[in-house]
């Protein structure tokens, strides 16, 4: 992530905060110390993963899932 001078940055917002949305974060520095990072707000943590749909079209649930070892079931409880 490329480091950018708190002055640079006032002085280049606009274009420091276009490249932050298509993905393109940066950190705000003074004196050489990272001070702030910015980053696009859909963009998910460092670390982070977004975990819904992660497996769509991996497998196939059956239409009967719900009533699978229905039989075996209804044994066990004397149905």
């Amino acid at each position: 992530m490329e480091a950018i001078n708190i002055h640079e940055a006032k002085t280049r917002l606009s274009h420091l905060v276009a490249r932050a949305a298509e993905g393109e974060g940066f950190i705000i520095a003074k004196a050489g110390k990272p001070m702030a990072r910015a980053t696009a707000i859909d963009r998910p943590a460092p670390g982070q993963q977004k975990r819904l749909g992660f497996l769509a079209g991996q497998f196939k649930v059956p239409n009967d899932f719900d009533r699978m070892g229905q039989e075996e079931i209804a044994e066990m409880f004397g149905d």
